[in-house]
């Protein structure tokens, strides 16, 4: 299958995560949250807390991709709602005008929840235009979790197919991999469990297709990556929450592209809750694909960051927090 052209730079700006820190200490291809808001609002000449922004459990990435002196940018998911979307892109300085793309990368509320919000705000900037928007065909059924009495703890709905089209979005709704913004990035396939340990998500349930009950959807076959292959450095990969398994994730994209080096790894590895009991079997089985970082956030959790310190270091672990910008 065809494979996304190398691209000269990324840049990757959070635009929602769990964690908000601006005083610790980032290497050079990083700049914070105060850093950020400096740089693209033109200076602050007051801290304040109305210039901050807002850290929420979720994830969203604006995602700037370079190529012989074109750019083309991706919005990987939104977060879970919209005024903590609204908020950080406007005091953060973000354009969403040159967002070429959207892609959710599964269908829960926390990575899904602005992206009605997210579109109407890409089409004030960009002329009204429509918005390609890649999606799997399984993240639409409605999903909870299975309490100890019996019950369920509904999750909300990601918005349908309908409803994103009705606000601008190009839907596209497709199980394979793609090739997507120009040629510049990846959007995998339903990623392969292969792993032991790596079990999704216990305890979710989801509709059954006749709408009738409920059945056993642990393995969230809906969740897929984003990948880019950045010249003389390798793939940086986007993971979303990892409910695959980061593991799984690494692999598939090893599969995808052979020969080329990991660079990076950015997202959640949801090793937090009931997956902190498989913290040593991840890290271990981790340093097989030798990543030059790992910026881990959202849903991975303090003791994960913790093994991941010890096992790899300060100077590859990075964790995230809203408003950091990357340059890989």
């Amino acid at each position: 299958m065809e494979k996304p052209e190398p691209v000269d730079g990324i840049e990757i700006l959070i635009l929602v995560d769990n964690v908000t820190d601006s005083l610790s200490s980032v290497p050079d291809f990083v700049e914070t949250e105060m850093a950020s808001l400096n740089r693209r609002r033109s200076g602050l000449y007051k801290l304040a807390g109305d210039c901050l922004c807002c850290a929420a459990h979720g994830l969203s990435c604006l995602v700037r991709l370079t190529r012989d002196g074109k750019s083309e940018t991706i919005l990987f998911d939104t977060g879970p709602e919209d005024r903590t979307f609204e908020q950080n892109v406007s005091r953060l300085g973000a354009d969403l005008g040159p967002v070429g793309s959207i892609v959710l990368s599964h269908g829960h509320w926390d990575h899904a929840g602005a992206m009605l919000r997210a579109l109407q705000m890409i089409r004030d900037r960009n002329g009204g235009a429509k918005v390609p928007c890649y999606v799997h065909p399984e993240m639409f059924r409605q999903r909870a979790l299975k309490l100890p009495d019996g019950g369920y703890r509904l999750m909300q709905d990601v918005p349908s197919p309908k409803e994103l089209s009705a606000f601008g979005a190009d839907v596209i709704n497709r199980r394979d991999p793609q090739v997507i913004a120009d040629g510049l990035a990846w959007v995998s396939g339903e990623i392969p469990r292969e792993t032991s340990y790596e079990v999704g998500l216990p305890g979710q349930h989801r509709r059954t297709e006749d709408d009738t009950g409920w059945e056993l959807d642990e393995l969230l076959m809906d969740e897929r990556y984003l990948a880019v292959n950045v010249r003389d450095k390798g793939l940086v990969v986007f993971t979303a929450c990892s409910h695959a398994g980061v593991v799984n994730v690494l692999r598939d994209a090893r599969r995808s592209f052979p020969g080329v080096p990991l660079h990076a790894v950015v997202g959640g590895l949801h090793l937090s809750g009931p997956n902190e009991r498989v913290i040593p079997e991840t890290v271990e089985d981790m340093k097989q694909f030798d990543p030059s970082v790992i910026a881990a956030g959202h849903c991975t959790g303090f003791r994960a960051l913790a093994a991941l310190l010890g096992a790899f270091g300060d100077k590859r672990l990075v964790p995230l927090s809203v408003g950091k910008c990357f340059r890989l």
